[in-house]
């Protein structure tokens, strides 16, 4: 029987992980000495001869929501993909794929969130492509952005700093970098995105007071870099935290605990994921970042991050350590659990 791609395999998490290895890696594995980190490494970006590059497709339903729309989202998932890799955004392209029939007022709407977030991020768009296909043939309006980032100044002040602690000898912030004793600091709330998408499109009701928390992230990785002491950053966007804080353990080699009643979440967020069955752990983000940032310097890099608007609520909300595998969540009752990659993202069509 011919096996067929499913939705749940580009949902994020362990499914999507396996598509990518089973079918995409063995066919992609170039070598060359100008690959730093190759597509193998699966971070949010690639290093070709010191330029750090991303791309991403975005197709979400509705299109316009609260909070934000599908311009902003691909602006700046795009621009969070480049600028955790410890990047300077220097640029992006932007690809419009539009279904017959879009309203022509709508497609204007997007354009001009997508200029907006740009400009705001100093990140500008600056070449693309644009097809119009049969009506059914995509579902109403999809965007690919690419982005293209440069090496930062306070990327390189950043490792100097972890340097004068421990030996470090990275170059770019991976996912594979964390040690024993290093922190994770979440920069804010979370769920948001997927709550406030979820209950509009359905119609719960929940989308009057939770609002996507989509922006650029550019600017407060800037100030992490500034303080310094981070050695890996991500951001939690498809499998939420949940995925993001398993990729940190699968590919640093080392376990994480997870601290729950540290982890900033917004009691409407709570009440829908109660009322909706739904793990608020799992849901995707799309203007958040999570760090491994060295012992000596976390309090720094936290106060460093709550200056900035995006990053008010952020909190210290683990530990990485050598005496456990994988991840585990010390619940806000005092127990203990496995925190699992989740098999897909439990809210689909989020980004």
């Amino acid at each position: 029987m011919t096996k067929r791609i499913s939705l749940s395999q580009g949902a994020g998490g362990e499914l999507m992980d396996n598509l990518i290895k089973e079918k995409i890696l063995n066919h992609f594995n170039y070598k060359s000495k100008k690959i730093e980190v190759p597509l193998s490494m699966l971070d949010d970006a690639a290093v070709v001869d010191d330029i750090v590059f991303s791309t991403d497709s975005h197709t979400v339903q509705p299109i316009i929501f609260p909070g934000g729309d599908l311009g902003s989202l691909a602006v700046s998932g795009t621009i969070n993909d480049v600028a955790v890799m410890g990047a300077k955004p220097i640029a992006l392209s932007s690809g419009f794929i539009i279904e017959e029939g879009l309203s022509a007022d709508t497609f204007e709407i997007i354009v001009k969130s997508m200029s907006t977030y740009s400009k705001k991020a100093k990140v500008p768009i600056v070449t693309g492509d644009t097809k119009v296909v049969e009506k059914g043939a995509i579902q109403e309006f999809m965007i690919n952005t690419s982005g293209i980032g440069k090496r930062s100044p306070n990327l390189d002040k950043n490792i100097q700093e972890v340097k004068s602690y421990r030996t470090f000898n990275k170059r770019w912030l991976l996912d594979s970098n964390l040690k024993k004793g290093d922190k994770i600091i979440l920069s804010g709330n979370i769920g948001e995105h997927g709550i406030a998408l979820m209950s509009f499109r359905e119609g719960y009701g929940f989308e009057t007071k939770i609002r996507s928390d989509v922006a650029p992230i550019n600017e407060l990785m800037e100030k992490a870099l500034n303080v310094g002491g981070v050695i890996s950053a991500k951001d939690p966007t498809r499998g939420g935290l949940a995925n993001t804080v398993n990729e940190f353990s699968e590919k640093s080699r080392i376990g994480i605990i997870i601290e729950e009643n540290t982890i900033p979440i917004p009691q409407g967020v709570k009440t829908a994921c109660d009322m909706l069955g739904i793990d608020p752990l799992e849901i995707g983000n799309e203007g958040k970042i999570v760090l491994g940032v060295i012992n000596e310097k976390v309090e720094d890099v936290l106060q460093s991050l709550k200056k900035h608007h995006l990053g008010k609520n952020a909190a210290i909300i683990g530990e990485v350590t050598d005496k456990i595998r994988g991840v585990v969540l010390k619940t806000t009752i005092g127990g203990k659990r496995i925190l699992n990659k989740p098999i897909g993202d439990p809210v689909p069509r989020i980004c």
